[in-house]
């Protein structure tokens, strides 16, 4: 699984048989799991939380979830580079 990066302890990441959803992150501290918590970005560079299967304290989601907002071009292009393809389809 592809880390993207770590911040505030937690990593964020792909899951990588998971190319035929929405471009999406994981977010977890630990062992990577597909169960983490999950969030699709937006085609406007905002995010959505899916689930919250890392159980996430609120404070700190939003946070992160902000910083990952921050990383939408970088995600986009790792995203890219990964899937090796040069189309994304996102949530809404």
């Amino acid at each position: 699984m592809p880390s993207l990066f770590s911040v505030s302890g937690y990593k964020v990441f792909f899951w990588s048989n998971e190319n035929n959803e929405p471009i999406h992150v994981h977010i977890c501290k630990g062992k990577l799991s597909p169960n983490a918590t999950k969030v699709w970005l937006t085609k406007n560079g905002g995010c959505i939380l899916v689930n919250n299967g890392s159980h996430i304290p609120e404070k700190e989601l939003r946070e992160l979830m902000e910083f990952i907002s921050a990383q939408f071009f970088y995600i986009c292009a790792e995203w890219k580079r990964h899937f090796v393809t040069d189309h994304i389809d996102f949530y809404c």
